[in-house]
């Protein structure tokens, strides 16, 4: 399998903060699918645990840059494997980020990387499941905010965003699977 055809097994989910993607991607590994943790929950809670300033309420860019290299490992490990990998967030989502911090074009940052499958799946803002945590220290409304900037951004980079229903997790999962037949 080549790098192009691995990549096209590679879906991300996306959205809103908050909007239940790590529930989902824990239910899709429960039935057997190889899965991948958010970039930037990792990166915060190994910033937290130190003394980092790579957070994105301290320095959003030098949280992006992380976010990047370790979506691009990331997608390194999943090329050494066949059949669907599901990605909480990646490569786009930090992009994006970046895009946002400095206004340096989220296609510039992607173009030495192939791209994801080209649906993506993004959980809507859904206040009634939302809550801050100790990771997760933005207001709904910049949730909300990075819900927008990234739908635009995946729709511009040519890719087809479906947004998932406001569902039990099982119904989510079974919606998610029933798109990439």
């Amino acid at each position: 399998m080549t790098k192009m055809d691995s990549a096209s097994f590679h879906v991300v989910l996306s959205g809103c903060s908050g909007g239940g993607k790590s529930t989902l991607l824990a239910k899709l590994s429960d039935q057997g699918f190889r899965t991948v943790p958010e970039p930037g929950r990792r990166i915060v809670a190994e910033e937290l645990c130190g003394k980092g300033t790579a957070l994105p309420w301290v320095d959003l860019v030098a949280f992006a840059t992380r976010a990047i290299d370790m979506a691009a490992q990331d997608r390194q490990v999943a090329d050494q494997e066949s059949g669907w990998t599901f990605f909480d967030r990646g490569l786009v989502d930090a992009a994006v980020a970046l895009q946002h911090a400095t206004d340096r074009a989220a296609s510039v940052t992607l173009a030495a990387f192939p791209p994801y499958h080209r649906r993506v799946f993004l959980t809507p803002p859904w206040p009634e499941i939302f809550i801050q945590d100790r990771e997760r220290q933005h207001r709904m409304e910049e949730a909300i905010a990075e819900y927008e900037r990234l739908l635009i951004a995946y729709r511009d980079l040519g890719y087809d965003p479906i947004i998932i229903p406001k569902t039990t997790v099982s119904e989510r999962a079974r919606f998610v699977l029933s798109h990439l037949k």
